[in-house]
């Protein structure tokens, strides 16, 4: 089965999952916010989205209670997904640097764009137990990007569940710490990057500036020789 079709029908399964009572009853009741309370929210788990053939897979904590829980899509509608969108549109991996709904005509240009888990989680915190019941989404969604040959993690929560899904894998990973920047080859793995993760609080406090994770992404683009 090629890449795109195998994806589009793990996706179908994703967004039925109903594992974790505490994820469910959240993502399905959250109160949306005054801003947005004529939206429909999308309230069901939340696949990758992106280029099926990517060699950059970029993975972050969650989906946002107000915004890949509204749209539908990960990393769209909040200020984290825009700026993640826009610096990847600077370093050439997005068609445009917004990222506001499923609708918006987004494209990702060798880059696949998921999450660790796919239900928004309270607090932004998923337990250890549902980090382990989402695995197999993450593991499956790996396996299918054949073509990758690098993963960003956005943020320490990321990091770990990809050495995770290494260590599932047989790769040694022992010894690797988180840090912005850092780097690990992974023997025939995808080589994994830190990055903090470009939440409102690293953000806006200068921890993660746009430079910075521009600059990174495009350290990745020269060291993968994508064009």
């Amino acid at each position: 089965m090629a890449p795109e079709s195998a994806l589009a029908k793990l996706a179908s399964r994703v967004v039925k999952c109903r594992l974790c009572p505490r994820l469910v009853r959240f993502r399905e009741t959250v109160p949306p916010r005054r801003a947005l309370e004529s939206q429909s929210y999308w309230r069901r788990p939340v696949p990758g989205f992106g280029d099926p053939n990517a060699k950059l897979v970029v993975i972050g904590l969650a989906p946002a209670a107000h915004g890949g829980n509204r749209t539908g899509r990960v990393f769209t509608g909040d200020q984290s997904g825009r700026f993640l969108v826009s610096a990847l549109f600077e370093a050439g991996y997005a068609s445009q640097p917004v990222s506001e709904s499923r609708g918006d005509g987004l494209l990702y240009n060798d880059c696949y764009v998921t999450a660790a888990v796919k239900c928004a989680p309270p607090h932004d915190r998923p337990t250890a137990r549902e980090f382990e019941n989402c695995g197999r989404w993450l593991d499956s969604e790996l396996r299918l990007l054949s073509n990758a040959r690098v993963v960003l993690a956005l943020g320490r929560s990321a990091f770990e569940a990809y050495l995770g899904y290494a260590d599932r894998r047989g790769a040694a990973t022992r010894g690797m710490a988180f840090g912005h920047g850092r780097k690990y080859s992974l023997g025939s793995l995808p080589a994994v990057y830190a990055s903090y993760h470009p939440s409102p609080r690293n953000t806006n406090t200068g921890k993660l500036t746009r430079r910075m994770l521009v600059s990174l992404l495009e350290r990745i683009r020269g060291e993968t020789g994508q064009p």
